[in-house]
């Protein structure tokens, strides 16, 4: 198996802009599943050829989808290798704040005993117990 590099900045930044749309998640979704023609994929939405075309240039420039020529049409699937290492980010992310979540728990549970209670505190301001 090769080894997955890290992505570079530009790279994150460009398969984040490529997901940031419906239209284009679901065209990745539909390349998944097998790869298509453009204007297939294009006969699938409310909108012109060229906005579908618009939409595949940039899934490929995030190198989330592959693009090839048949004949006159292009063919279009998507690209696992840049999936797979756009998910080990997300899961690095994933990462980072779950392990931020557990360290606020442990120090919510470490919480001194003696530490005065909001009860203790309404007492103390408005004059009661004295």
């Amino acid at each position: 198996m090769v080894a997955q590099r890290e992505l570079s900045e530009a790279e994150v930044d460009r398969v984040f802009h490529a997901l940031a749309t419906s239209t284009r998640r679901d065209i990745l979704r539909r390349t998944i599943e097998r790869e298509q023609s453009v204007s297939t994929l294009a006969s699938e939405y409310d909108m012109s050829f060229a906005a579908v075309q618009k939409h595949v240039s940039v899934l490929e420039a995030a190198d989330l989808i592959v693009k090839r020529a048949e004949g006159r049409e292009r063919l279009v699937r998507a690209n696992p290798e840049m999936i797979a290492r756009a998910r080990a980010l997300l899961a690095r992310y994933e990462e980072l704040w779950r392990s931020r979540i557990a360290r606020l728990d442990d120090l919510l549970a470490a919480a001194p005993a003696d530490r005065p209670t909001t009860e203790d505190n309404t007492r103390t301001t408005t004059g009661e117990g004295d």
